[in-house]
């Protein structure tokens, strides 16, 4: 049975995108697990002193994991599983590890927080993870609630080695899986970027989508992260995949850019596949 790994520190925005895994799991009955890591406070005189023992901290990791287990259990149909995972260690190390044991269906992470401080980490967190996990990765911005589900998927794409770049088959299963409907959205200004290879990349692109009928949206704007975004927003998408590796994502964790906007400002959810 597949499964939404739904990573958490406890607080407001990954408890935020804890409710919107949950959602999601009960909508498409995929298992729903709780996964928490964490770390050793230690305070700094002549000699580093760990603050509290490693055993208080998974004690209380596991506590505060079996609360939230236990009010998700409310709104979740019996059938859905609901696990929980506290470990010991870096989290997106951990994260990678789990994934690796369970491969999941997605890992859905909190994409940002209302105060400064949330806004460093979960940047930090959700930005690491998409650079590192292999299986697809949902940022949720804060407040973004699950809602009557991911009916309208937007796909960003560039036509440019269709073949090599788009994990086709990956993005056919998602939209399956949530019964939604594919808009291909392709960003461009006063055509700067059709050339002779273009037409061949689109009909390619078509021949590979047409057994799931997407629809096809050519947005003039002379940024493209500002123009799927703005895209988004009018046409009421519910989910924007995006490949990292075509968006400047990975250019560095903390590197101003258009793309970061996309995801940590966007009112709605991105989901990062790798090509």
């Amino acid at each position: 049975m597949k499964t939404i790994i739904a990573s958490t520190d406890f607080s407001p925005v990954s408890l935020n995108a804890v409710k919107f895994a949950a959602d999601m799991a009960g909508a498409i009955k995929a298992n729903l697990l709780l996964f928490h890591v964490y770390s050793i406070p230690v305070t700094y005189t002549d000699v580093p002193l760990a603050l509290v023992s490693v055993e208080e901290l998974k004690l209380e990791s596991e506590k505060k994991l079996a609360d939230l287990r236990d009010s998700l259990r409310q709104i979740i149909p019996d059938v859905i599983t609901i696990e929980a995972e506290a470990r010991l260690g870096n989290t997106v190390d951990e994260m990678e590890s789990i994934c690796k044991e369970i491969k999941p269906f997605a890992v859905v992470i909190g994409a940002k927080g209302k105060s400064n401080i949330e806004n460093i980490v979960f940047g930090s967190v959700a930005l690491t993870a998409i650079r590192h996990l292999e299986w697809p990765v949902i940022c949720v911005p804060a407040g973004k609630e699950y809602g009557t589900g991911i009916k309208k998927i937007g796909f960003a794409c560039d036509f440019r080695q269709i073949k090599k770049t788009t994990p086709v088959q990956k993005i056919k299963d998602i939209v399956g899986e949530l019964s939604a409907t594919l808009h291909i959205l392709n960003v461009d200004y006063d055509n700067k970027h059709f050339d002779t290879e273009t037409p061949s990349q689109m009909y390619l692109l078509n021949e590979l989508f047409n057994d799931i009928n997407p629809d096809y949206h050519f947005i003039n704007n002379p940024d493209v992260e500002d123009g799927i975004h703005e895209f988004a927003e009018a046409n009421h998408l519910d989910l924007i995949i995006a490949i990292p590796q075509k968006h400047r994502l990975l250019d560095g964790i903390f590197k101003p850019s258009s793309t970061k906007q996309l995801i940590f400002q966007s009112h709605i959810p991105v989901m990062c596949l790798h090509q």
